[in-house]
């Protein structure tokens, strides 16, 4: 059975985005057919990278790094929940992607978004860096504008619409979560790359 993270990616205080990932990981909890857990970048503390190397080498020095890299290896796939910044995704996100690259190779990933308008240009955006990390985006996405899923712009309260988009969503995540798993080794790394969480470079 496939294991996929709701992975929250804003960590500003007040976060809109806190709701609609506990909304995403409670209808998931229903679904029989996969595991989820949910995943709080601002759990992490990450800092602005900070490693030397690229990450495509998968030599990360520093203990955040490696903390980080253990827990996103562990999943087949994510459903990202991000809000829409200047056109963008929020800059905590994009960094907590920029850290790693290994574990994201040959993972379905989904998108749930919100914003003014529904958060449609930060996915547009998403996709990119995603695919630039060798993730399989899935068509369906849910885009959860202010003005109809949020009374007074700040409570969230999902329609039916958007309950039967993200069943929608999970329905595509969890069968290309189970799919892309041939691309992988038993170890969640593709084949014949060593697992860069599991040492340290030579100082």
């Amino acid at each position: 059975m496939a294991i996929i993270a709701v992975v929250l990616g804003t960590t500003r205080p007040g976060r809109l985005g806190k709701a609609v990932a506990d909304w995403v990981y409670a209808r998931a909890l229903e679904r029989a057919d996969a595991r989820f857990e949910l995943l709080d970048v601002a759990d992490f503390d990450l800092p602005l990278l900070d490693e030397a190397l690229p990450p495509s080498r998968g030599r990360y020095e520093h203990d955040h790094t490696l903390v980080w890299a253990r827990a996103v290896a562990r999943y087949d796939g994510y459903v990202f929940v991000t809000g829409e910044y200047n056109h963008s995704i929020p800059g905590s996100l994009k960094n907590a992607l920029d850290f790693l690259y290994a574990e994201w190779n040959n993972k379905a990933a989904a998108f749930v978004s919100y914003g003014s308008a529904g958060g449609i240009r930060a996915v547009e955006h998403l996709r990119q860096v995603a695919g630039e990390l060798q993730m399989g985006d899935v068509r369906a996405q849910v885009a959860l504008p202010f003005a109809t899923e949020f009374e007074n712009y700040r409570t969230f309260t999902p329609s039916q619409g958007a309950e039967k988009a993200l069943q929608v969503l999970f329905d595509q995540v969890i069968a290309w979560s189970d799919a892309l798993k041939v691309l992988r080794s038993p170890g969640g790394q593709e084949p014949g790359s060593r697992d860069p969480t599991s040492e340290r470079p030579a100082s």
